[in-house]
């Protein structure tokens, strides 16, 4: 599997994690932007950015284009 591949699918795990909670609990702009040390979304949305991002970039490696 490439690089961009295991990315996208640690992104869809991170996306299903969320929608589970929401599920589970519904959601609040804490929970999102700024959930507590051990809470089931810390650490989500920094993650997810960075896994975005390298994605992105790993694409325009791929089309020879620049952001």
């Amino acid at each position: 599997m490439s690089e961009k591949q295991d990315l996208i699918k640690r992104m869809l795990e991170l996306q299903k994690k969320f929608i589970e909670f929401e599920h589970n609990n519904g959601i609040d702009g804490y929970d999102y932007y700024t959930p507590g040390s051990g809470h089931e979304l810390d650490g989500y949305r920094q993650e997810y950015a960075e896994l975005a991002t390298k994605v992105v970039d790993l694409a325009h490696a791929e089309a020879g284009s620049a952001r």
